[in-house]
């Protein structure tokens, strides 16, 4: 009886999000019936960049992130986490340019700590000034798993040091840069690290500008894109032979096994897609499926094997998101970085409804130009492909048999979704970062001018509300246990709808 009565009184987080597509397929749906459709974001208290709630309509609490966020929101176990940077500065003895992964209160938005990363000395090439940390924690009961600006991975206590220092015990050292003084350790803001796996002094990889995309958790394994990429002439290739994907024992850290498909070798730009699990049929066993920087999909085993003493993942199908012209036109290559020239894989793939979606992309800083999205059988045979789409950084969303897509150059998509068919077309006027999101019976997704579109889901075009926010939008709106996060460069607000 005592035991049934605690279990009954324990909260229950059915809802969460806990992770960048809140399960292992990665698809930006919900599974929540219930949606706000709209709000008032309020404004500024005078004089200041603190959001008077006073003056929001079904806003529940505002968090003051950094002055670039870019690390999506996760929610789990009462908690909210997402990357930024340190403009903030809560820490008034490391002041400056540092990366940070902050974790508020899900209930009241009260700030619990942050984990604070010091820059890489490569400078930009490596690691871009203020853009902090890039990628969605994953929390698996009281570990949350994140890559840092460092090109590390790294493993942390849900309850930061407030329940003392638990596995890595060199939290101080590792918040400044080498010669530093380091800090002393505050049980009210600080990290608790359990453990740190350094992918380039491991591995030799080279980030490109940032490392960037969120682990994929299989068991025991941690799936890790490395961002291995070019130098800064976006020519050479630092580490050609470094792998792009790897897999780390989760409890430890440890390098378990590692891609050796060649994709670092044909990179074009980097590494920066986020791996994506496709459960086992009657017909192929579950497998990793990995949009790689060589602009090909790529499916692997779940259990890796031993190639002549290393551990690596066997590669079971490829598939080209690019249509062969984007490559090469009348037998001469088309030159990367061009508007119709070849694109890789920074979106993440998503499976749904049987298939596998993904669209390839570039960096947001080469502008707009041609683009495609794929949809792929478990076993790599092209079942349909949509080029009416140009470059995209975005997720798709597939929500009873429409795929929601969106471009870079602003455009939000409705795509049939066994057919590949366009339904209907969103121009929202402004570049497009984020993912679009399902919830309820709406489709959001936010964009550079800080508006966030709502429109419902269907195959009929209906806008539902444009919301303008003081910010540009980067991520991506997820809806967690009732409320709707919304993360716009600098703030972040929670709504629901009340």
């Amino acid at each position: 009886m005592i035991a049934l009565l605690l279990l009954l009184a324990t909260p229950a987080h059915a809802a969460d999000w806990p992770m960048w597509g809140q399960g292992t397929s990665r698809n930006m749906v919900s599974t929540e019936k219930k949606a706000p459709k709209g709000f008032d974001p309020g404004a500024f208290q005078p004089g200041t960049e603190t959001v008077d709630l006073s003056t929001t309509d079904g806003v529940k609490w505002v968090a003051k992130l950094g002055s670039q966020a870019y690390g999506n929101v996760t929610v789990a176990g009462g908690k909210v986490f997402v990357g930024t940077n340190n403009a903030l500065e809560r820490r008034p003895d490391l002041s400056g340019d540092y990366s940070v992964v902050l974790a508020f209160d899900e209930a009241s938005g009260d700030f619990l700590w942050q984990l604070t990363v010091p820059k890489l000395g490569s400078g930009k090439v490596n690691d871009w000034e203020f853009l902090g940390v890039c990628s969605s924690p994953q929390v698996v009961g009281d570990v949350a798993y994140v890559v840092t600006n460092r090109g590390e991975v790294v493993a942390l206590d849900v309850d930061g040091l407030k329940d003392g220092n638990d596995g890595f015990t060199d939290e101080a050292e590792y918040m400044v840069a080498p010669g530093m003084p380091e800090p002393t350790l505050d049980p009210a803001i600080d990290a608790d690290i359990l453990w740190v796996y350094d992918m380039p002094n491991e591995l030799g990889v080279f980030p490109h500008n940032v490392t960037s995309s969120s682990v994929l958790v299989v068991g025991d394994k941690l799936f890790v894109t490395t961002s291995n990429g070019t130098d800064w002439s976006h020519l050479d290739l630092p580490s050609p032979f470094s792998p792009a994907l790897i897999v780390l024992d989760r409890n430890t850290g440890a390098l378990v096994a590692e891609e050796d498909s060649a994709i670092s070798e044909h990179t074009m730009h980097s590494n920066w897609s986020t791996p994506m699990l496709v459960p086992a049929t009657k017909d192929v066993p579950q497998e990793v499926i990995f949009g790689g920087g060589d602009g090909f999909l790529h499916a692997f085993d779940v259990d890796p094997v031993d190639d002549d003493g290393l551990s690596v993942l066997h590669e079971r199908w490829r598939v080209d998101g690019n249509k062969p012209e984007y490559r090469a036109k009348d037998g001469v290559p088309v030159k990367y970085a061009t508007p119709p020239g070849p694109s890789e894989f920074i979106a993440t793939p998503v499976y749904a409804e049987g298939l596998i979606y993904a669209a390839i992309g570039q960096d947001p800083e080469h502008g707009v130009g041609v683009g495609q999205l794929t949809a792929v059988k478990p076993d790599g045979t092209v079942v349909w492909r949509f080029d009416g789409i140009g470059r995209s950084i975005s997720t798709p969303a597939v929500y009873k048999g429409v795929v929601y897509t969106a471009d870079y150059g602003g455009h939000l998509y409705a795509v049939d979704a066994k057919t590949g068919a366009l339904l209907w077309d969103h121009d929202c006027g402004a570049h497009i970062w984020g993912s679009p999101y399902v919830a309820g019976k709406y489709v959001y997704v936010g964009d550079e001018d800080g508006i966030l579109h709502v429109l419902k889901t269907g195959k009929k075009y209906a806008v539902v509300d444009q919301i303008a926010l003081t910010a540009p939008i980067y991520g991506t709106p997820v809806l967690a246990n009732g409320v709707l996060y919304v993360q716009t460069q600098t703030h972040l607000y929670a709504v629901d709808g009340k």
